[in-house]
């Protein structure tokens, strides 16, 4: 009997250790998941998969309020995903405090010489068009633009502050689209003639960083302003 038990026993232990190996645990900043298939990159509950930027862990500024992923004051720093995606589509929902700025950005690079992630991943604006300074400056820092760069073809399909815009992001290889609301908004494509002529004209002139990397986290920004996020899903192409 004991010889069975023994037996039994490495079985399981086996059994489970190939299991564990053959986990990707959500700390593990290299496994994006198979190719075709929706992960959910917020499980509604919990920050498990998430870090602060240059940080292992999430700082208390973020929380999970109602199923709803919640930025309540500074210092939380941007939050990004530790797994790193590459050529992706992307989709998830937010809502923007009056007077509120954040973001979404991808193929964020983390090193302590970049403070931040917008220094080297492309960003969505996510914004308060009504009471944000950012919407007096200009088309290209409103609500669904590629930040300086590029506005939406059609701001008329951006919601209000405290109000619920659902977004997309589709990444394949340096062809860059986003959807508001369901409408294509914004198109481009890095390094591109006209990504060139665009740089050279935008705040990341000259950032060595700025969209350098083909592969990196998912941002959500703290800008110190209350915002929210929810429904975030992406899909590896």
């Amino acid at each position: 009997m004991n010889n069975k038990l023994s037996y039994l026993n490495l079985c399981l232990f086996v059994v489970l250790s190939f299991a564990c190996s053959n986990t990707a645990f959500a700390g593990d900043r290299s496994k994006p998941g198979k190719k075709g298939k929706w992960v959910q990159l917020f499980n509604g509950k919990t920050l498990d998969g998430w870090h602060s930027y240059l940080q292992e862990k999430v700082n208390p500024q973020w929380t999970v309020e109602n199923g709803v992923i919640a930025l309540t004051g500074k210092g939380g720093k941007d939050l990004l995903t530790d797994q790193l995606f590459e050529n992706f589509e992307l989709e998830l929902e937010w809502k923007i405090s009056e007077g509120g700025n954040s973001g979404v950005m991808f193929h964020v690079h983390e090193d302590p010489k970049y403070k931040s992630a917008d220094v080297t991943g492309p960003e969505m604006q996510v914004l308060d068009n009504e009471r944000h300074p950012n919407a007096k400056q200009g088309p290209k820092r409103t609500a669904g633009s590629l930040f300086d760069m590029v506005a939406p073809a059609d701001p008329g399909v951006y919601k209000p502050a405290g109000q619920w815009n659902k977004i997309r992001i589709v990444v394949s290889r340096k062809h860059v689209q986003y959807y508001m609301n369901g409408k294509k908004i914004v198109e481009y494509v890095i390094d591109s003639p006209e990504w060139v002529e665009m740089l050279e004209k935008s705040k990341y002139k000259g950032w060595e960083g700025y969209a350098r990397y083909d592969k990196g986290a998912i941002a959500l920004q703290d800008h110190g302003d209350k915002v929210w996020f929810k429904n975030i899903r992406i899909k590896t192409l």
